[in-house]
């Protein structure tokens, strides 16, 4: 009881089902032929494609796609501080966006102080109001997790614009502003609307072209010169009408619409991915990470 701790130096492995003890010192051998190992691999394949295969992404820079339920919970911890520093980038767009032309005679007359010289111009101050924003969300099983991440985090952001709707489809529009509204972190979005709100009928996979023009046909008051209309999906239709004209009629009614895709650039087109049909008519982003959603945010997002 009174003795010592022993620490081991080489502590036993084991090996083919049995325990071995290594020899005395085979673990500083074994750490340098580690790190040679490493040194000849990244010399081999490069440097730059061992960083992005070898070394785990942060996760800000997490596929969507590929994301397991602990990383969901991990990027879940985003999204608030996410939003915050979203939300200033915002407002001091939102404020240079107020400006309007220069006021020459108000320049000129401020000039007048300093000789003449128009220091500071003067700008006429233009009324803007804050847009309506609408989420057209794919809830399908291949792209769920980041059409749930997306509409967490313009939830977080809704208080710079006038009105959020978050619409949700399958293969038929539903909207479920209210159910993302009461969502708590780590609520499975889809399960809460599964028996609230209807988004597939006769079957379960995507169809774009019929999600459109219901759209178009049951929730046409959301469309309106205000309003912004964000697409999330992979632009994939299971061989469906992908219904373009649709499409075109929703850019018709609204202020703009964005298309937001979670699979890379070289995907799209793929088997029955119809994502250059649909990015000929509106601006289609490719948005896989936190990290892009947030560039396309700050960015993109109208204000």
């Amino acid at each position: 009881m009174g003795g010592r701790l022993r620490v081991l130096k080489d502590p036993p492995r084991r090996h083919r089902g049995r325990w071995v003890r290594a020899r005395p010192g085979a673990a500083p051998s074994r750490r340098r032929v580690e790190t040679e190992a490493t040194r000849r691999n990244a010399e081999a394949r490069g440097t730059e494609r061992l960083s992005r295969h070898g070394v785990r992404p942060s996760a800000e820079r997490r596929d969507f796609l590929l994301t397991g339920s602990a990383e969901a919970a991990e990027l879940e911890a985003l999204i608030d501080p996410l939003a915050r520093r979203l939300a200033t980038r915002l407002a001091a767009r939102q404020k240079r966006a107020s400006r309007g032309a220069v006021d020459i005679r108000r320049t000129l007359r401020a000039a007048m102080a300093t000789g003449g010289v128009p220091v500071r111009p003067v700008y006429r101050r233009r009324h803007r109001t804050r847009p309506d924003v609408v989420l057209l969300c794919d809830m399908s099983g291949s792209v769920l997790a980041f059409s749930r991440f997306s509409m967490l985090l313009l939830r977080a952001l809704s208080g710079r614009f006038r009105r959020v709707r978050f619409f949700g489809f399958v293969n038929t529009v539903d909207e479920i502003t209210e159910q993302v509204r009461a969502s708590a972190p780590g609520d499975d979005v889809r399960a809460l609307v599964a028996t609230t709100a209807t988004m597939a009928r006769h079957h379960g996979s995507s169809d774009y072209g019929t999600a459109l023009a219901d759209m178009i046909e049951l929730w046409g008051d959301a469309l309106t010169p205000r309003t912004t209309v964000l697409v999330l999906g992979d632009a994939r239709t299971n061989g469906t009408d992908p219904n373009v004209d649709a499409l075109r009629e929703i850019v018709a009614r609204s202020r703009r619409v964005l298309w937001l895709n979670p699979e890379p650039v070289g995907q799209w087109d793929s088997g029955d991915s119809v994502a250059s049909a649909y990015s000929a008519v509106v601006d289609m982003h490719e948005v896989r990470t936190i990290e892009q959603l947030r560039t396309f945010v700050s960015r993109l997002m109208p204000v």
